[in-house]
């Protein structure tokens, strides 16, 4: 290499040092670079200030259209939530694995804004045969549940079916071959004021559409692990009220 590529190299390492790295002790200088590294929560997930909106075939997703009957043997329908930020679950009271699991991490949720009289949680029945609103009733009871916007639903075993896995894309099905006898994916959609799906982005910006609710709040996990998502559902349901 002769001096005129030497003095090249130089001039380009020059120029670069003048330009960028007051910039970079700059952007350290403000903190910039500290804040965008604590954006990164859980595995992968943003603190966005905007919850994202779930978009399919061009059209933000609502909230499917239901209408079921609840614990006290009232009807309730989507309509009713209507003005009301609320959490919706698919899950049967004889579980043995992760609706318990699930129910507590609904209580946490409801200790910390279940207080808000535009929050709510509808907690669906996948079992409607066993479920009756009297099992649901006492159900409700065993967990200390007195909230009017905490509404446990049963009704008729297709349409709950087709609300699960074709009006939200929520696993639920019949299977003898797991304990209970009931397969689901333990998984919460978040629901705003207007009736639709919400929830925060991941590190690509993508909507993760759905919050792990099988997952106990505050668990330890493993390198590689699926982590708790509890604590950002009730930051995200606080944006949203």
């Amino acid at each position: 290499m002769n001096n005129k590529s030497y003095i090249g190299i130089s001039l380009i390492i020059l120029i670069f040092g003048i330009i960028f790295i007051p910039k970079i002790i700059d952007r350290i200088s403000n903190e910039e670079v500290v804040e965008n590294d604590r954006l990164s929560i859980g595995k992968g997930l943003t603190k966005s200030h905007e919850l994202a909106y779930i978009e399919l075939y061009g059209e933000n997703k609502k909230v499917p259209d239901f209408q079921f009957v609840n614990q006290n043997g009232d009807t309730i329908s989507n309509k009713d939530y209507l003005g009301k930020v609320y959490v919706i679950e698919f899950f049967f009271t004889t579980c043995p694995s992760i609706c318990p699991i699930m129910n507590k991490n609904l209580l946490e949720v409801e200790k910390e804004v279940g207080g808000n009289k535009d929050f709510g949680i509808v907690s669906i029945t996948i079992d409607p045969q066993y479920d009756t609103s009297e099992v649901l009733k006492q159900y409700a009871e065993k967990y200390g549940i007195d909230n009017p916007n905490w509404n446990f639903l049963t009704g008729d075993r297709e349409d709950i079916y087709t609300l699960a896995n074709k009006g939200f894309g929520i696993f639920a099905n019949e299977d003898q071959e797991v304990p209970g006898g009931f397969a689901h994916s333990g998984m919460f959609a978040l629901i705003d004021r207007e009736g639709y799906v919400r929830s925060r982005a991941d590190q690509f910006g993508n909507p993760i559409i759905y919050y792990k609710g099988s997952i106990e709040r505050g668990a330890s996990v493993l390198e590689g692990e699926e982590v708790p998502q509890i604590d950002i559902l009730i930051e995200d349901i606080k944006k949203l009220l």
